[in-house]
């Protein structure tokens, strides 16, 4: 007799609730990871997470579940409780990407108006939540700052995926800060790009002309055991893309984008010189 679940506490979260019953139901089904994939586009680890509470199971895989256990429905229905198990201070639509990025092998992110969330130290972030959310409570500020600069591993660790950044000319001359938090800001993004060497940072120049994704901020997500997901952001909501055809056709555009902006090393001179520019109490001028 199979000893199901062993090691899975199902009490634990939603996630790791339905990752259990997962488990059981493909075990008393007696279909092995291989076997029970076989049609979908996930792989064994992918499958292995979920069923441990470590990811959570996205809609086309339980119905996929659905389809191969005979559940009548029964994950494809509760996929949305899964999809609403918060994590943290983090805005809820956010909840998947947090989950995700854990598990990405690279990321591509495109930012038009505001450092990526990771490397944003605290004074920017406040700045940036109170813009959004001025009638905060100083409690619930402070939740979302450490929330994000728990994400800073993304650039420091060195088992971090590895990252692309296209950034906006403006997030270095339209200063959100007083020049001397505008220079700590822009020094830190310098020194974790060059000491830890998870990531490439390009900057768009304003007079580049008309170029792919003039939208919100854009990231893209590849993984070694799933198909490559798309994700872009408003201010108050998110959208997660998984068509693998437009995905491509988005991908695609990203590297057109790529193109367009300067090299990374002239890049980072330039994210170097405006925080020296800042901390001289100089306004950046606008790049040629």
């Amino acid at each position: 007799m199979v000893a199901r679940g062993k090691g899975i506490d199902g009490s634990m979260s939603v996630p790791a609730f339905y990752g259990k019953e997962l488990r059981w139901k493909r075990e008393e089904a007696g279909l092995p990871l291989d076997a029970f994939l076989k049609g979908s586009y996930y792989g064994k680890t992918y499958l292995s997470d979920i069923e441990h509470g470590e990811r959570r199971i996205p809609l086309d895989l339980a119905q996929h579940a659905d389809r191969m256990l005979g559940t009548d429905g029964f994950f494809e229905r509760n996929c949305e409780d899964v999809r609403k198990a918060r994590k943290g201070a983090h805005a809820e639509y956010f909840a998947d990407v947090l989950e995700l990025e854990e598990h990405a092998r690279e990321v591509e992110e495109w930012d038009p108006s505001l450092i990526p969330g990771p490397l944003q130290l605290p004074t920017y972030v406040r700045a940036v939540v109170l813009a959004s959310h001025p009638t905060y409570s100083e409690e619930a500020v402070r939740e979302k700052v450490e929330a994000r600069r728990k994400r800073a591993w993304l650039f420091e660790d060195q088992e971090a995926p590895e990252s692309w950044l296209v950034l906006h000319e403006e997030i270095l001359t339209n200063p959100i800060l007083p020049p001397g938090d505008m220079a700590e800001q822009l020094a830190h993004i310098a020194e974790v790009t060059r000491k830890h060497r998870r990531s490439i940072p390009q900057i768009l120049l304003r007079n580049s002309g008309a170029h792919p994704f003039m939208m919100g901020a854009t990231r893209f997500l590849a993984f070694a055991d799933a198909p490559p997901i798309m994700y872009t952001e408003g201010m108050y909501s998110g959208q997660l893309i998984d068509d693998p055809a437009l995905v491509g056709q988005y991908s695609k555009a990203y590297g057109r984008l790529r193109a367009a902006a300067l090299p990374p090393e002239a890049s980072l001179r330039l994210i170097e010189q405006a925080a020296e520019d800042y901390r001289n109490g100089k306004q950046p001028g606008r790049l040629e």
